[in-house]
């Protein structure tokens, strides 16, 4: 069973997900958060296929979230740029753009993506 809370997320995640849509040559840079950790990937939406991806689970050193945030934005820039990916549309997935969501962006564009 579902939280009101998870309700308005999922309802506010189908209203953005109306208009935000990954091509080839601008793929969709999606984020989803967890309690512990976050994770965000490169979706390529005509074929379906993840192009780049990163996530928190590989630190193994302690610090706060929103400095996992920082760290996984700037590895999904670095990832990207390997993939040849420069420009993304953001999909917050629902989320508020605030806090470790808006750091992730903020890393994933002085590491070079452009969105």
């Amino acid at each position: 069973m579902t939280t009101k809370k998870e309700q308005r997320r999922i309802k506010i995640k189908y209203r953005i997900r109306k208009n935000v849509r990954g091509t080839q040559e601008r793929p969709r840079m999606s984020v989803f958060r967890s309690n512990k950790q976050i994770y965000v990937q490169i979706i390529d939406d005509t074929t379906g296929k993840t192009l780049a991806s990163a996530s928190s689970l590989k630190f193994n050193e302690k610090m706060t979230k929103i400095e996992q945030a920082k760290k996984v934005g700037s590895l999904v820039a670095e990832n990207a740029k390997a993939a040849g990916i420069s420009k993304v549309v953001f999909d917050r997935n629902g989320y508020l753009y605030h806090g470790r969501v808006q750091q992730l962006a903020d890393a994933a564009r002085e590491g070079g993506l452009e969105f």
